[in-house]
């Protein structure tokens, strides 16, 4: 991470200077169509634009698309004829545009890169859609309407997408089982403060037309919002892992008590150590069931996501993290039961920071939520560094959308999490505790002997923990860790818990961390069967 005052930065051109604020954004759209376009002109179109009141145009589209049902909207579907490079038979993407309405009320502008990197913008036309029976009348539209966002496709199959860029600052992209799930932003701004959060918005989009055989796709973009203008640019290779390159300027107009960089998006319902919503026939339902985290001094953290009672917020405070993302590590479509959606395929996300983003913190929000089409989980850096107007902050960071893991640790993995009542099988329980059972598997854990002495490491920041142990789990190739907590009575204060386990004094596993929050004291059921 850099963070500049705006007085060190290259001086606002002197025609620029000349004019009015008001008049700064007719030039900026006459440079729009100025050649060539590259990072360093979007870097001074948004700075300079973060001198300028913000003004949204959310909303701003006609009555008939305002109102669509989900699936009228569904029914708006781009003219795979006039998909962008189509007639380049040596592209190896095409491009399609997403029609604006329902969810997605700002006008987007989009602009094509030719190969002298000129942009020219791409005009609504009623010849670009198909409008099927939506009841939509695409003439009676000015060619100025905008659009609502944009996808790709990629020559290995043309008709599924590998990338989407649609609504506010949202992407998603898929590995090689084409499977969409979780989703990235461009920034987010006072996520989970007591006030409602702030969703930039990517208001205009240049894509670079691939050279011959070219198997990287070039996207820059311009976000704006009332706290935040920012520059971006995108290079997006597909594969078996798809790779994205992300390189961001960003000019704060004021003060920010929290931004999110490089956030993450997802939905975590039901799993296997949390089952709060087990009226659904599905034993589990979730986009991602981890937040993983290598942090600066080389440490792997695994943190099972919950669906919580109350919103929850966690900070991971670290320096110059190496990585950090949210995964889908369980592939098993047993564990799913899912044939409509396939969980089990959603892609995992893994952030690789470029360079040193300093002091900070990887933060974790959990949203209560009965239903899958909500997104409650949110994770992202969150800089030490108070933000203030006037400052240019850049990151650089690669993202890896996979299947499989885009960094793996050489330590054992947990891979299973379950949760329950303690005690003793067989014994009345006088007193209530909640049992946590941790699978882990990998790494050298293969490798021990039957004599090797394994201990549980097991640290809590609060109650007591008994019943502790681990042993062999021979049906996963693994360990089992097994222990009992004692929560405080009348106390319903989260409970943070730290756990690896250890031979000879050296780690064998990634760090698994949980919280915990403790039922009411009328609600600590003991569970004891009659005949005892």
């Amino acid at each position: 991470m850099l963070i500049l005052p705006l007085k060190a930065i290259r001086p606002i051109r002197a025609v620029v200077i000349l004019l009015s604020l008001l008049q700064v954004s007719s030039v900026m759209a006459a440079k729009a169509e100025e050649a060539p376009f590259d990072l360093s002109r979007l870097k001074e179109m948004a700075r300079v634009k973060s001198l300028m009141p913000y003004e949204s145009n959310e909303g701003n589209i006609p009555k008939s698309l305002n109102n669509l049902s989900w699936d009228d909207y569904q029914q708006l579907r781009y003219n795979h004829d006039k998909a962008l490079w189509k007639r380049d038979k040596k592209s190896l993407f095409r491009a399609e545009l997403f029609h604006l309405g329902l969810f997605f009320k700002t006008p987007i502008h989009i602009y094509e890169l030719d190969a002298d990197k000129v942009a020219h913008e791409i005009k609504y036309s009623k010849s670009l859609f198909d409008y099927g029976k939506s009841g939509v009348k695409g003439g009676e539209f000015d060619k100025d309407l905008g659009f609502a966002g944009f996808r790709m496709q990629f020559h290995s199959d043309w008709t599924r997408d590998v990338v989407a860029f649609l609504g506010a600052s949202y992407f998603r992209a898929v590995g090689e089982e084409m499977q969409y799930g979780l989703s990235a932003r461009g920034l987010a701004i006072d996520t989970a403060l007591n006030r409602p959060e702030e969703f930039p918005t990517f208001t205009h989009f240049w894509l670079e037309k691939p050279s011959s055989n070219n198997d990287v796709a070039v996207v820059y973009a311009l976000l704006d919002s009332p706290s935040i203008t920012g520059a971006y640019r995108f290079e997006i290779q597909p594969g078996p892992s798809l790779h994205m390159r992300v390189d961001s300027a960003l000019y704060p107009r004021k003060s920010i008590e929290r931004l999110g960089v490089a956030p993450l998006t997802s939905m975590y319902m039901v799993g296997e150590n949390d089952r709060a919503a087990g009226w659904d026939w599905r034993p589990e339902i979730h986009d991602s069931d981890g937040l993983s985290i290598l942090t600066g001094q080389g440490e792997w953290i695994w943190r099972p996501l919950v669906n919580p009672k109350n919103l929850a917020f966690n900070a991971y405070a670290d320096n110059n993290v190496k990585g950090f993302g949210l995964i889908q590590r369980d592939r098993n479509f047993d564990h799913y039961q899912d044939d409509g959606v396939f969980y089990n395929k959603r892609p995992s996300v893994w952030i690789e920071p470029i360079g040193d983003w300093g002091k900070g913190s990887v933060q974790l929000v959990e949203i209560p939520t009965l239903d899958e089409t909500f997104d409650n989980i949110v994770a992202f850096w969150n800089p030490e560094t108070e933000v203030k107007a006037g400052q240019e902050l850049l990151f650089s960071y690669n993202l890896h959308w996979s299947g499989k893991p885009a960094k793996e640790t050489k330590y054992a993995k947990a891979v299973d999490t379950f949760t329950g009542i303690g005690g003793v099988v067989g014994q009345k329980r006088t007193y209530f505790s909640k049992r946590f059972v941790v699978d882990f598997k990998g790494g050298s854990l293969s490798m021990l002997s039957k004599d090797s002495e394994v201990t549980p490491v097991i640290t809590t920041s609060a109650g007591r923990v008994e019943l502790t142990s681990a042993r062999v789990q021979e049906y996963i190739g693994g360990y089992r860790a097994m222990f009992d907590l004692v929560p405080v009575d009348n106390d319903t204060t989260p409970i943070n818990l730290r756990l690896y386990l250890e031979s000879n004094g050296q780690p064998l596993t990634e760090t698994w961390v949980y919280q915990y929050t403790p039922p009411a004291q009328e609600d600590r059921h003991l569970q004891n069967p009659g005949h005892l």
